[in-house]
């Protein structure tokens, strides 16, 4: 038995939303569980200078864990004069899982940044932001769109994120922090709405793990992500919150 007793093909309860940022052209707050994250999005009327004359745009992500996110209080970075290994990392995934599915050039040249700002963690607070960054991007560019700053969507399809391991012998969905401080095997799947693979992140702790033992972690990811994905359609469709 799992320690949050769920299935081992059951999500966390996943809430999105919307709109929870007064002044941000779209955001985002995310729960899986007991993890939050605020996700915004924010327009700028110029791309980064490697872009300029591409007529091409830019999206782009920052990731920050607030200090009391975790147990004991956490150093901001901004302090330490640079940010983590770990949350470059992390930023640039979030970053490259949302130009998957962008179509960069009806941007025009312009930059959006999404910050995912981390208020409790409790395990896949990457994951979380991946996809809750998707809902706050989206209704950006709806702001945008709603403003005649761009004439089409440019979002070309879903993405979300989930977290698969082995704990205990057992091949699980949505790690917490319980499974995932002890998990044998931890891995991370970043896919879109019609099921294609951005990124596959994994890690064997103690025990290598078999090809057949991937194979399952992945199809336990694509449902997974079909669920988060169809939570984002329900959310983007329906109101300011599901």
């Amino acid at each position: 038995m799992r320690p949050s007793k769920r299935a081992n093909d059951e999500l966390r309860k996943v809430t999105l939303e919307r709109s929870v940022a007064r002044y941000a052209e779209g955001s985002c707050l995310v729960t899986f569980g007991e993890t939050r994250v605020l996700c915004t999005a924010s327009l700028e009327e110029r791309g980064p200078p490697w872009l300029r004359g591409s007529g091409k745009g830019w999206v782009t992500a920052e990731y920050s864990m607030l200090p009391r996110a975790t147990h004991e209080r956490t150093r901001r970075e901004v302090n330490s004069g640079k940010p983590s290994g770990r949350t470059q990392e992390i930023q640039r995934l979030i970053g490259r899982s949302l130009r998957a599915v962008t179509n960069l050039p009806a941007l025009g040249e312009r930059q959006v940044t999404v910050d995912c700002d981390v208020i409790q963690a409790d395990g896949g607070t990457r994951t979380a932001a991946i996809t809750g960054a998707w809902v706050a991007l989206h209704d950006c560019f709806a702001w945008m769109r709603g403003r005649s700053i761009i004439s089409v969507d440019p979002l070309r399809d879903h993405v979300a994120a989930v977290s698969c391991g082995i704990a205990k012998g057992s091949l699980v969905l949505d790690l917490d922090y319980a499974e995932d401080s002890g998990a044998e095997t931890d891995a991370n799947f970043v896919i879109t709405g019609s099921g294609g693979l951005v990124e596959v992140q994994g890690t064997a702790e103690g025990k290598p793990f078999s090809e057949a033992e991937l194979l399952e972690l992945l199809r336990l990811a694509k449902g997974g992500c079909a669920e988060l994905v169809a939570l984002q359609k329900q959310v983007i469709a329906g109101g300011a919150s599901a």
